[in-house]
């Protein structure tokens, strides 16, 4: 992403790809590292296939993250979504927190839609945003990223048996021509009169607040884990 900005500042746009890499972590990172830096970001990754294509019952499609970043005077816009509408980490959280999730999420072992997170990481299917549209987006990313990069495609990766030697982009646009002005009026329109309404990112700065305010809130399980170490 660092490479990409700078590339980014010297043309407007700069493109990096990246090959035999691996899990990048929480991939919005990358997309508030470039809005700090007064760049639009778009960052997106292919990985292990862990969600069914539409219409499919097998994993055969990775739920490839993308990033998006635009920003912000008053609080970056940051887009970090999965192609499935729980990404694992998420489902994680709440198998962790012992909740179900609040729409179904995925399949079971039996082929039902549940909203059980335990029962759709067993399964590896989970649902994909969108339903088609999700699929045909995570198989676009694939391409994307593994043809750009000439690295692994989720079908090789998910073959080797691990996630590792993942194919990713970076684009990074510089924003010193995107009118602030539009932006605003977007943000505002969409909010409206509703209190409930939030841009993507708008969580992300809340929670960041509170936790420098009062500290880190960690699972009690992940941390005796930690300390296990």
């Amino acid at each position: 992403m660092k490479r990409a900005i700078k590339l980014g500042k010297e043309n407007n746009i700069g493109c990096v790809t990246l090959r035999n890499t691996n899990h990048w972590m929480r991939g919005g990172t990358y997309g508030w590292q470039a809005a700090e830096e007064g760049c639009i970001g778009i960052c997106a990754t292919n990985t292990i296939a862990n969600m069914p294509a539409w219409g499919s019952k097998e994993p055969r499609l990775g739920n490839n993250p993308l990033v998006i970043a635009i920003p912000r005077k008053k609080g970056h816009i940051v887009l970090d979504m999965a192609m499935s509408q729980f990404s694992y980490g998420k489902l994680q959280e709440y198998e962790l927190a012992g909740k179900d999730l609040p729409v179904p999420g995925g399949y079971d072992e039996f082929d039902v839609l549940t909203n059980v997170p335990g029962k759709i990481r067993q399964s590896q299917r989970t649902l994909p945003i969108g339903y088609w549209k999700g699929s045909g987006l995570s198989l676009m990313i694939d391409l994307l990223v593994a043809g750009l990069s000439g690295g692994k495609t989720v079908a090789e990766i998910t073959n080797s048996g691990k996630e590792f030697g993942l194919s990713q982009i970076f684009i990074c646009i510089d924003a010193k021509n995107v009118s602030k002005s539009i932006i605003e009026n977007i943000i505002l329109f969409t909010k409206g009169k509703d209190i409930s309404v939030r841009y993507p990112g708008e969580q992300v700065l809340a929670s960041r607040t509170k936790s420098l305010k009062e500290g880190i809130t960690i699972n009690d399980k992940i941390w005796e884990e930690v300390e296990r170490l």
